[in-house]
């Protein structure tokens, strides 16, 4: 089997490399390929590699907090310090325990849930645990445990049967991530994104929108629809205001179109599948569309195109630094669609006076001469200021850490 499954690797391989030099620059394919096929990863980075190749601001020091974690995508602190991950291609949601002895280190890793169908968005509301899997929403009653300080493991579980919740959700196709926050009033919001590249979806009300729902499940409401794949979004800590990335199409070369960040309001088309950017008609679904792509929404600010910005989040709290407070992480997953690869890094947006947004490097050296370690998926403030990111390439989880001042 490790025989066919590495001359399969080959022959792909070898095709890829046909497509990226020989077809058209739109057909590009250049990529980890076992990990976008299979979601193979590779091993975590040595120490020497951790310094010659990764940067961060200064004022900052970079170290792996956890590895071992494959396929790590969304994270979440929990109220007592762990970090719960969900982990897709393990069909689990994983608890990393917070690092009581100091070491710089999480103390463990254990499978909370297990068994799930391609679980990927998770959040807590009022004692439970939400996971989204690709069909459904489902819940579970959540102890965090033990508070910081009280010594050892904090003891964290789930108990109870699950719940399962809005059974329906539109599935198959691409685009099967279900990313799940809870709103600062309390709905449910749920990334459904595209059955495809690009087309005309049967159902455009529930498919490439962002729906929204009760606690419990109900009250269904689709709260804005043309986003393509609005993986990562979160709301401004000041105005309240509801932000989300977007992914692009694919196909149409190696910079159009660019990938989004939108501001998300009740009710707003922004595009897909009939424009792209800022109302640029697409080439192959905007004839004809003109009083709806007039009508769409652009967005706020423009990421390169294919760099795939995924997980999403606004800096909160005292313990964070100043120079980021209110400003939003984005990691970029990066390029397959293109003939040289882009992305692989975690930027910073910072929003101007003007409202204007400025893009800023925070985490580098993912991608260096086209040789990938790493590809972020999801980026979160711990509750010591930290900012984390999951690596679902390398399977680990990386710490930036503000110098202490003073």
């Amino acid at each position: 089997m490790r025989r066919v499954a590495l001359i399969t690797t080959l022959v792909v391989v070898a095709g890829v490399g046909a497509c990226t030099w020989l077809l058209p620059e739109k057909y590009a394919v250049n990529a980890p390929i076992a990990h976008m096929l299979w979601g193979r990863g590779t091993d975590a980075p040595s120490p020497q590699v951790v310094d010659a190749r990764m940067r961060v601001p200064e004022g900052f020091t970079l170290s792996i907090w956890a590895e071992g974690v494959r396929g790590a995508r969304v994270m979440r602190f929990t109220p007592s310090g762990d970090l719960l991950v969900s982990a897709p291609v393990q069909r689990s949601i994983l608890l990393l325990e917070r690092d009581s002895d100091g070491d710089g280190r999480a103390d463990g890793q254990r499978v909370l849930l297990s068994d799930l169908s391609q679980p990927y968005g998770i959040d807590f509301h009022e004692h439970w645990l939400y996971v989204g899997e690709t069909s459904d929403i489902l819940r579970v009653r959540f102890d965090p445990g033990q508070p910081p300080g009280s010594g050892g493991a904090s003891g964290a579980r789930v108990s109870g049967e699950i719940e399962r919740l809005a059974t329906d959700i539109p599935s198959g196709g691409n685009h099967w991530t279900r990313t799940l926050r809870f709103s600062p009033d309390g709905w449910l919001y749920v990334n459904v994104g595209s059955s495809c590249n690009a087309c005309r979806e049967k159902d455009p009300q529930r498919r490439a929108a962002m729906l929204r729902f009760r606690p419990d499940g109900t009250g269904e409401e689709t709260f804005a629809t043309g986003l393509r794949n609005s993986v990562g979004f979160d709301w401004h800590p000041v105005t309240g205001e509801l932000y989300g990335t977007d992914n692009g199409r694919d196909l149409l070369g190696d910079d159009f179109p660019p990938c989004e960040l939108n501001k998300l309001v009740r009710g707003g088309f922004y595009g897909f599948p009939v424009a792209n950017g800022n109302r640029i008609p697409d080439p192959d679904l905007g004839d004809g569309e003109e009083k709806r792509i007039a009508g769409s929404i652009p967005p706020v600010h423009s990421f390169r195109a294919h760099n795939a910005p995924l997980g999403m989040t606004f800096v909160r709290g005292q313990a964070a630094p100043a120079a980021y407070r209110d400003a939003a992480l984005v990691a970029l997953h990066g390029s397959w669609n293109r003939r040289q690869k882009d992305g692989y890094k975690v930027v910073s947006l910072h929003w101007r006076p003007d409202g204007s947004i400025e893009e800023r490097d925070f985490m580098t050296g993912f991608l260096h001469d086209g040789n990938v370690i790493g590809r972020p998926a999801d980026v979160v403030v711990g509750p010591d200021g930290a900012f984390y990111v999951s690596d679902d390439y390398a399977g680990v989880i990386w710490r930036a850490a503000p110098a202490v001042e003073g």
